[in-house]
């Protein structure tokens, strides 16, 4: 009687484990980035960190590496893309097309990070109108080259992206970018980084005034941008990876 019970134990047991590694994940996540150039570093860390955070959490995801196999098929099996530092230009006439779908009809989230904001003319491209607007009508001027460290304020301190997030965090090491003009008046900001606490200072300034977190409310698909995202240390922060988990959480919910 005594083994009997103990194989119906084991069974159970067993069909308890292969029930929990065959559970649906909770949402699918396709992430684009680049895998060569100096955020390659940024890239493989961002990696590791995505891929245990999705194990634990239970969702998939999956990278690629250029925008070749990108149609509206191919995004139908995602609810949340990602744009993990690769750029608005080079991408397949297929891709821009269904990417523009994707947003506009909201039929996933997106995250941006840092390189998404090189917008103009690039490496002999033209600029893409389209994500020209949807990143607030600006284009890329210049930016730290020699890197600086700084604090970034939140300003909406309700927005879901930010709970948990310190009010005030410092980014040790970034290339803050300027633009043409300030998003403001065609975003929603959600955090400034304080050009008053560069370190060491630098005459690379938007004046005031710069957003480097932010969602465009004019989009249907649940939408934010975060400008940081160059350097791998950026995974030591606390912050930074609350902010980028809720992003997640928050942009591939309905």
């Amino acid at each position: 009687m005594k083994k009997t019970l103990l194989l119906i134990f084991i069974y159970l047991f067993s069909l308890g484990a292969l029930t929990a590694q065959i559970k649906s994940p909770r949402f699918r996540v396709i992430a684009l980035y680049e895998n060569g150039g100096h955020h390659i570093e940024y890239s493989k860390a961002a990696r590791v960190w995505l891929d245990k955070l999705a194990a634990d959490s239970n969702f998939s995801i999956d990278y690629i590496q250029n925008t070749d196999s990108i149609d509206d098929k191919f995004l139908s099996k995602y609810q949340l893309f990602i744009q993990l530092d690769y750029p608005p230009y080079a991408w397949k006439d297929k891709a821009v097309t269904a990417f523009q779908n994707y947003i506009t009809e909201g039929k996933g989230g997106w995250i941006g990070f840092h390189h998404a904001t090189l917008i103009g003319e690039f490496d002999g491209f033209p600029m893409w109108e389209w994500f020209h607007q949807f990143m607030g009508d600006i284009r890329f001027k210049n930016y730290i080259a020699t890197f600086a460290k700084a604090t970034v304020d939140v300003e909406d301190k309700n927005n879901p992206v930010m709970k948990g997030v310190s009010p005030k965090f410092v980014v040790e090491k970034e290339e803050w970018y300027t633009y043409d003009k300030d998003p403001r008046p065609n975003v929603h900001v959600i955090a400034t980084v304080d050009e008053s606490t560069y370190e060491p200072n630098s005459a690379i300034k938007m004046g005031g005034d710069h957003p480097v977190i932010w969602t465009n409310p004019n989009y249907k698909a649940k939408n934010v941008y975060i400008f940081m995202g160059h350097s791998p240390i950026l995974f030591e922060s606390k912050d930074y990876k609350r902010l980028f988990t809720n992003a997640i959480f928050w942009a591939a919910s309905k």
